[in-house]
């Protein structure tokens, strides 16, 4: 799933690439994607694009004040293309779902696509006048990258949730999902099943302190990869999110996982759990 680096970067490659521009067609491939019908997305056409931004996961467009708001869930990626068939796209045909026509300044026609792999198909889709009528917007906390650390300490108070789970809590703090969660757990040296309001305060500092690095870091290795045009491989800067089973690189001790329904994390035990190795729910119940 896309996360607030490569979220950034999208919305970096847009101000580039799209502001300026004026909308043209609006091809929808896929009709399960629009999650709003009034105003409707053909409202878009023919207005000037005027900013792109990021609210946690979600990547919006301005234009003119209406703005086309997506969130890309698991599978989905924004692709832009400098020459695009100008034939609309076939409904149900491949992943695409949404097509954006655009006429720049210099008579250059491109486009981008948004397009979701996999067969659960996720990706969202709103036009609105405020990008706060988005519920999932709306009930964001501060943003990953924006708040203060007397803020997030105080966040953390909040809840006696284990911290791997606050950390992925968009309504406590906005941007950071699965992957880079265990990543900066790893960094800062601290279990994923660690109680967030007991967390002592050197712990809560080098969390924080974690978190700014890991992702700042992300953010600039995204904006460099020409987001939309060739989307990045996320896991090549990974410590250990999907390398399970492979050494770690602190400490080299082997990588381990703790697995759900549809999802896992990974961790390092030496570096995070004093060596404890942590219960694995579906491993313990395939044993039994």
């Amino acid at each position: 799933m896309p996360e607030l680096p490569e979220v950034e970067a999208l919305a970096e490659f847009l101000r580039e690439h799209a502001v300026g521009a004026v909308v043209g067609r609006v091809d929808v491939a896929a009709l399960s994607v629009l999650k709003t019908f009034d105003p409707p997305i053909t409202d878009l056409q023919g207005r000037d694009v005027t900013g792109a931004a990021r609210f946690g996961k979600h990547l919006a467009l301005d234009c003119s004040g209406l703005w086309l708001v997506t969130h890309l869930s698991r599978g989905g990626w924004l692709r832009w293309t400098d020459n695009p068939s100008a034939a609309p796209p076939k409904p149900g045909k491949g992943p695409l779902a949404l097509r954006v026509h655009f006429f720049t300044p210099e008579g250059a026609t491109p486009a981008f696509d948004l397009t979701e792999a996999g067969t659960k198909k996720r990706l969202a889709v709103w036009v609105v006048h405020d990008p706060q009528e988005v519920e999932g917007i709306a009930r964001l906390g501060p943003d990953a990258l924006a708040v203060t650390e007397p803020e997030f300490a105080a966040l953390l108070s909040t809840t006696s949730a284990r911290i791997k789970n606050a950390l992925v809590d968009q309504s406590l703090l906005a941007g950071v999902g699965n992957a880079y969660s265990d990543e900066i757990l790893h960094t800062a040296k601290i279990s994923p099943f660690a109680t967030s309001r007991t967390l002592p305060d050197d712990q809560v500092h080098v969390l924080y302190d974690a978190m700014r690095s890991v992702l700042s870091d992300a953010v600039q290795r995204s904006l460099g990869q020409d987001a939309a045009r060739l989307k990045g491989e996320k896991r090549s800067g990974m410590r250990v999110h999907a390398r399970t089973g492979l050494p770690c690189p602190v400490c080299g001790d082997t990588v381990r996982e703790v697995s759900f329904a549809e999802k896992s994390f990974q961790y390092c035990a030496t570096c995070q759990t004093g060596g404890k190795v942590l219960a694995d729910r579906r491993m313990s119940r395939l044993l039994k």
